[in-house]
């Protein structure tokens, strides 16, 4: 019998963890450790260490209450992904047994006597059972990267090389400023920046949509109030436009068994957006 798992809760680094096991379960020696561990592999040849790209060798575990997830989710779909890079979604403990005991399996056999919680998104090889990275960030740099090549929409297609450096820069200050735990000022100060750079271009970074767009949006859509976009109108249109892309929509339809929009993600957006439902992490 699957483990069960409490509900999950977000972490800094990741984004859902399952707690220790639950009342019953096997006993651990020693007593898990709160914190999670990054493992932080890549895809590539050489320095790699043995994960080189290959159609329907990888596979991800998401959750669907996470925006960490829902970024990669967006991805997948926008590279075309979604038959070569196999994904398990994790709702409720109840609702996806399977899909926890799956997870346990592959930390168990990645890290030896491994104590620690269970953290997603995290990649894992087929080949090997092992996680690969269980670092957001590293996963979305992959997909765009190595496994874009592999039957997918191309290497570059949303990491065009000469704007990397920019990509990077905003991701950094979505995470910093633009997240629920932000400073209201800061927030508001990269709100202010953001809707006016949209006042000479449709997407974050130009004329063309890339991971910017992606990282934008879901910051976006998990504002705390959805009213902070009251007074930044074109992140409102923003929001609705590219809501309105099929990787977007497709990407805030919660599945069978998960849970619906609660707290911050549920609402309507300001001035005439439509709802986003996105279930909090």
């Amino acid at each position: 019998m699957p483990e069960t798992v409490s509900r999950t809760s977000r972490t800094a680094s990741t984004g859902c963890q399952a707690p220790a096991p639950a009342l019953g379960a096997r006993p651990r020696v020693p007593a898990p450790s709160p914190y999670p561990r990054r493992f932080r592999s890549r895809i590539g040849v050489g320095a790699a260490g043995g994960f080189y790209p290959a159609p329907r060798r990888y596979d991800l575990f998401l959750c669907g209450s996470c925006p960490r997830s829902l970024r990669i989710s967006i991805t997948l779909d926008l590279l075309g992904l979604r038959d070569s890079v196999g994904t398990t979604l994790l709702a409720s403990p109840s609702a996806t047994p399977d899909g926890y005991a799956a997870l346990r399996r592959a930390y168990e056999t990645t890290g030896y006597h491994y104590d620690g919680p269970l953290t997603a998104p995290a990649l894992r090889d087929r080949w090997s059972g092992r996680i690969v990275s269980n670092h957001t960030s590293d996963i979305l740099r992959d997909l765009a990267g190595p496994l874009a090549g592999e039957g997918g929409a191309g290497p570059a297609a949303l990491r065009p090389p000469h704007l990397i450096a920019d990509i990077e820069a905003l991701r950094t200050l979505l995470d910093r400023d633009v997240t629920p735990g932000a400073q209201p000022s800061a927030r508001r100060a990269a709100l202010g920046r953001l809707d006016r750079r949209l006042a000479r271009r449709p997407y974050a970074l130009g004329e063309e949509l890339t991971a910017s767009d992606v990282d934008l949006w879901v910051a976006l859509v998990h504002l705390d109030d959805p009213a902070e976009l009251l007074g930044a109108p074109r992140l409102g249109e923003y929001v609705r436009r590219l809501g309105e892309h099929p990787a977007f929509r497709s990407a805030i339809q919660a599945p069978a068994g998960h849970a619906p929009a609660t707290g911050r993600s549920a609402g309507v957006m300001a001035s005439g957006v439509s709802v986003v439902s996105v279930a909090s992490c």
